[in-house]
């Protein structure tokens, strides 16, 4: 199943409503009335979308065993798209056309027969089609957490997020809601008592004069999801300048290391974007010079051990979603696989506390007194860099 084995992507949603008091036959049973496969729920897009049980892209024989592991209801999105090949419906338009024509005085087809073939090719391949020989199958893991009342989605892309939600919907009553960078800044500021200081909250100048007041690829004026882009640029400040350690809000250490890759963008929308990859991105010249002109991060592949563990993924700044999570390796004397399947469920709360354990110490930071010394810090910081370059 998709989160239990090789490396973790995902996006996070909160679940609307109540958390359950637990998983039980009634959720397995409500994930099999909307099996992929066993009835038709498409779109106006002629795509289809139903769940799977996880083994295989045609498994839909849930059960309690199966899908609910250590708290945790798992199960896959199928979705599923009719792809009409290109190549061939040309080549039957030009056997029609062809067809049509060859009795013309001049050898050529005229419009009103280029009309006809064009849509007796198309009625042709749709026909065909029917059999689903040109179906294409996708399946996206998708985990329910029960004890943070959270999703997983398995992907970092949000092409598949409406479908998700409208499915998750039908099969459970329950709305989700996205947590991005803004969001769950307000969610942690909750807990200092911060939240006007997110509100109020506006790209901050880390190049005077040249720092754009508005993020290009935000274009909804009440997101906070730049706080995404100055988190990473944060963290990058921070493990260069002062310590790649970080103590955290529950007491534990978190040692950082930003590695493998590195994706800048822009604000302005202006001098593009571009992605370095390098075992450590962020020590090349080219990078601080991409800072320097304006760009804010927008991926970085980050190294990260706490409490012993160690974790190697990619974040995306906007929505704090995670590509290629690496887990930690598990020990040795976890044999069997059901304890297996446990503890890798326990390594990936793992991971999403720790992401959100760094998070929150740059929020604090961030909504702080402290902004107002950090922020000139980085300010002279990059300013200096600039100074050495030339």
């Amino acid at each position: 199943m998709g989160f239990f084995n090789g490396r973790a992507s995902y996006l996070r949603f909160k679940v609307d409503g109540p958390k359950p008091r637990m998983f039980d036959e009634d959720h397995v049973q409500r994930l099999g009335n909307f099996a992929a496969g066993q009835q038709r729920i498409a779109s106006a897009d002629g795509v289809e979308c139903g769940w799977t049980a996880g083994e295989h892209i045609l498994d839909a024989e849930f059960d309690l065993a199966k899908n609910i592991i250590n708290d945790m209801l798992s199960f896959e999105l199928r979705i599923d798209t009719d792809k009409l090949p290109n190549d061939l419906l040309r080549a039957y338009y030009a056997v029609e056309l062809k067809a049509l024509s060859a009795t013309n005085p001049s050898g050529l087809p005229n419009a009103k027969q280029k009309r006809e073939a064009k849509e007796s090719a198309r009625d042709r391949l749709e026909h065909e089609s029917r059999d689903g020989r040109f179906r294409r199958r996708k399946c996206v893991p998708v985990l329910w957490d029960l004890l943070t009342n959270e999703l997983l989605f398995g992907a970092t892309s949000l092409t598949h997020v409406d479908r998700l939600a409208a499915l998750f919907q039908q099969t459970f009553g329950h709305n989700i809601e996205a947590i991005t960078a803004g969001n769950r800044a307000f969610q942690l500021a909750e807990l200092h008592q911060l939240t006007r200081s997110v509100d109020d909250s506006s790209p901050s100048a880390f190049l005077p004069g040249v720092s754009s007041p508005d993020v290009a690829w935000i274009a909804d004026e009440s997101s906070r999801d730049f706080l995404g882009n100055e988190f990473l640029l944060w963290l990058w400040f921070h493990t260069e300048i002062e310590s790649d350690t970080l103590t955290l809000a529950d007491d534990s250490e978190a040692t950082i290391m930003m590695a493998r890759t590195l994706t800048l963008e822009c604000p302005r929308g202006q001098t593009g974007h571009e992605t370095i990859s390098h075992e450590g991105p962020t020590r090349l010249p080219e990078s601080k010079r991409a800072i320097q002109s304006g760009k804010l991060p927008r991926k970085v592949g980050l190294t990260v051990v706490r409490q012993l563990q160690q974790y190697e993924l990619t974040i995306h700044a906007e929505t704090l979603g995670v590509g290629a999570g690496k887990l930690p390796n598990m020990a040795e004397e976890v044999t069997q696989p059901r304890a297996r399947l446990e503890e890798r469920a326990n390594q990936i709360r793992g991971l999403v506390e720790t992401i959100d354990l760094i998070y929150d110490a740059f929020g604090k930071v961030r909504f702080g007194k402290g902004w107002s010394e950090t922020l000139p810090r980085i300010q002279k910081w990059l300013a200096r860099d600039e100074r050495r370059a030339a």
